[in-house]
């Protein structure tokens, strides 16, 4: 239940991200005070954040559920197509590949 990013460039493209939302070039998402992203919309605000980890030209975003509660399959679904879609709008040429797997993976806590 992670995005992975294929990049030749993991840190620097965290790095773009977070400074897109900082400047507002990305409102649908923001970064919190521990570096992980949740949605910000009205409707999917909070119900699950991604947490970063940079690997060997990949940049992977596990999932993590709210305090108290859990991910469902719509939130999961929601979360990682509009993130893909996110990195696609504003980075496609920053990276090769993005993908999200449909089962739990180290680091996912759901």
């Amino acid at each position: 239940m992670a995005v992975h990013i294929l990049t030749k460039t993991p840190n620097g493209l965290l790095g773009k991200l977070k400074e897109a939302i900082k400047n507002g070039s990305i409102v649908t998402w923001l970064c919190d005070s521990d570096g992980d992203f949740t949605h910000d919309t009205d409707q999917w605000k909070k119900l699950a954040w991604f947490r970063p980890k940079v690997g060997n030209n990949e940049l992977i975003f596990n999932i993590l559920k709210p305090q108290n509660g859990a991910v469902s399959q719509e939130v999961y679904a929601i979360y990682h197509g509009r993130f893909i879609e996110s990195m696609l709008a504003h980075f496609d040429n920053l990276f090769t590949t993005a993908y999200a797997s449909a089962a739990v993976e180290p680091g996912d806590l759901v």
